[in-house]
């Protein structure tokens, strides 16, 4: 028994390998770590967020929420509505259009200020594209000079005046006022030339000062100057261009204006 008992000490050495006790504690398990649980993870996740934390790279930024309610859209203009109610029919009926896209209308507005001193006078040039952008509400375009005059001093690409090209809701807003409000202030008015058309239907205006337009503030102005307007329309012909802007309310010369209702 004794000789047994001396053996399977050695046999557990040879092994290698013990047999644990069940008392003993583990290798490894005498400090347990502490582990983060999933709703630790979550919480600090909602913090980041609710900081507006820039999110990692890679990732797309969330949409930002809009707040309150979504703004309402502008109404269409006055012009427009008068255009597509009495104009178009009463078109068709004097001209006999049974197609719908022959009957004429307004394509876009172009308004041009020539400054012939820009290059001396760059303030000038500056005065005026704030006053073309305060007239038609959009930022206006600085033209150059396609070509060089050597009797003028001009060489190619130089700054010599502005331009804004009106279309859509902005066209049909700035001829209403136009016509309503910045022509009847002209000085000594009888009426816009009917002989300024094109041939194809384009109708051209000019106007020596700025400030028949209310937006011009005449304490503020430098330098009075005129512009050129013109009324590209989709008639190919003279005599339906001119009755598209007669029914608009374009006062010519010699005739009674129609009231715009």
């Amino acid at each position: 028994m004794a000789d047994d008992k001396e053996k399977e000490p050695k046999q557990q050495a040879a092994g290698g390998a013990a047999t644990p006790d069940p008392g003993a504690t583990p290798r490894g398990e005498g400090t347990p770590q502490p582990q983060p649980k999933q709703k630790d993870k979550q919480k600090d996740k909602q913090k980041d967020k609710q900081k507006g934390k820039k999110p990692a790279e890679g990732q797309k930024p969330a949409p930002a929420e809009p707040e309150g309610p979504p703004p309402e859209p502008a109404p269409p203009p006055r012009l427009h509505e008068y255009y597509a109610q009495k104009v178009r029919p009463k078109l068709a009926q004097q001209f006999d259009l049974k197609n719908p896209h022959e009957i004429p209308k307004l394509v876009k507005i172009v308004l041009n200020v020539g400054m012939g001193d820009a290059p001396k006078n760059p303030k000038g040039l500056e005065a005026a594209v704030a006053e073309l952008a305060a007239i038609t509400g959009q930022q206006p375009v600085v033209t150059r000079a396609k070509k060089a005059i050597a009797n003028f001093n001009l060489r190619e690409g130089m700054a010599v005046g502005c331009s804004v090209t009106l279309r859509g809701a902005r066209m049909y807003e700035f001829l209403d006022r136009f016509i309503s409000i910045a022509v009847p202030r002209m000085r000594d008015f009888r009426g816009l030339p009917a002989d300024s058309f094109d041939g194809r239907g384009n109708y051209t205006v000019g106007i020596k000062e700025q400030m028949i337009f209310p937006e011009i503030d005449y304490d503020k102005v430098e330098k009075i100057h005129g512009m050129d307007i013109t009324l590209v329309t989709t008639a190919g012909r003279d005599d339906t261009a001119q009755a598209l802007l007669r029914e608009l309310g374009m006062p010519f010369r010699g005739e009674s204006p129609v009231a715009v209702n």
